[in-house]
């Protein structure tokens, strides 16, 4: 196993239970947080079929390799270097990551049996695409989720415009135009996790699911992985953190109860608050993309009332259209390639953005929609 670790970049075991097996899942690229290239998109499709229709694996746990990560996301690096070098694309392997992580992510939503991912450490873009399309997913006292797209000019993608239309109230929103970190417990409030386990018991945990004696029944299954689960949160409550979003949700929804958007960016950005967690979430908003921004609440309300399969075709077509434009890239290098933070966005106010342009990231750039299978 510890050889494994150094030299794949995603390791699989199959864990002998009481009756049946557990698969084991690790992403295991510690030195890059565990960042999915797209040859671990396709291992862990490629082994995700092959389980489902193993009768001997009853379940699956996902987990990260280190302390620090689960998955801190995509490597934006490699998409950087496909926008850049094939500018107004199509760029060839950033699309591909695309619209094979999106199916990806669109099997582990729809999977039968039961998938227990272990959400320690920081988890973030495609980590948590992969954690919220888990069955059981698992925080912890060291858990650091955000969706800080607007600051490199993307979107909350990985099934984002699932999961945040589904959260309470307007904290959904709130996160995504303003990349707000946020730890277990409030991963378990707006709905992207499910308990909360202090990290010293994973080891327990994945003995306790090879204690079990497995049906070839899914639903069966998943209860057993609730039996397993429930004593770990039960011991675990007092260690859990105290939440950010719950207790500024009344805040957030005066903040989002604006006459439009370019209103809402207004209220936000022109915050005078002592509140810590406020006030980075209205910095970051107040330096990242306005044109992201007006996307992001876009895309949001279009989806609002759309299915699984929907969401994942709608969120291609957003990923294709802004991997083909320019402020993207702008995004990346002023944060990740030449970290100098000075972006020099297209639009320095929202009202400057054409609703033309910004129309254009909602029209087709294909004649099919590469997602077009799904469901």
């Amino acid at each position: 196993m510890e050889e494994q670790l150094m030299t794949e970049p995603v390791v699989f075991e199959e864990l002998p239970a009481a009756e049946g097996k557990v698969g084991r899942i690790t992403l295991s690229v510690a030195a890059t947080l565990n960042s999915l290239t797209l040859e671990m998109v396709d291992q862990l499709q490629e082994k995700l079929n092959a389980w489902s229709t193993d009768d001997s694996i009853a379940a699956v746990f996902i987990e990260g390799a280190g302390e620090k990560a689960f998955c801190a996301g995509g490597d934006v690096q490699a998409l950087y270097k496909s926008a850049v070098e094939q500018p107004g694309g199509p760029c060839e392997y950033a699309e591909a990551f695309f619209t094979r992580e999106y199916r990806m992510n669109y099997t582990l939503h729809t999977y039968a049996k039961p998938l227990i991912c272990w959400g320690h450490g920081i988890v973030m873009g495609g980590g948590l695409g992969v954690m919220a399309g888990c069955s059981h997913r698992v925080v912890t006292e060291r858990t650091r989720i955000a969706m800080p797209e607007v600051t490199i000019a993307l979107f909350p993608d990985v099934g984002g415009s699932w999961f945040l239309n589904h959260a309470p109230g307007k904290t959904g929103e709130f996160l995504a135009l303003t990349g707000a970190s946020i730890n277990g417990a409030d991963a378990i409030y707006i709905g992207i996790a499910d308990r909360f386990i202090a990290s010293e018991h994973k080891d327990a945990v994945i003995a306790g699911l090879c204690q079990q004696q497995w049906s070839t029944e899914p639903a069966a299954n998943h209860a057993r992985v609730r039996h397993v689960l429930r004593p770990f949160a039960e011991q675990s409550i007092s260690a859990s953190p105290a939440g950010q979003v719950e207790p500024h949700a009344a805040t957030i929804a005066q903040l989002l109860d604006g006459d439009d958007i370019h209103d809402i960016i207004d209220k936000i950005t022109s915050q005078d608050t002592d509140d810590p967690w406020l006030a980075k979430a209205r910095d970051s908003l107040a330096h990242g993309s306005k044109l992201a921004a007006l996307w992001i609440d876009r895309q949001l309300w279009e989806t609002r009332h759309a299915g699984l399969a929907e969401i994942f075709q709608a969120e291609i077509m957003l990923a294709t259209n802004i991997i083909r434009h320019p402020e993207f890239a702008e995004g990346v290098r002023a944060l990740l390639i030449d970290k100098d933070r000075k972006p020099a966005w297209q639009y320095q106010a929202s009202r400057d953005v054409p609703t033309a342009l910004l129309d254009q990231f909602f029209t087709p750039p294909w004649r099919e929609n590469p997602l077009a299978d799904l469901g």
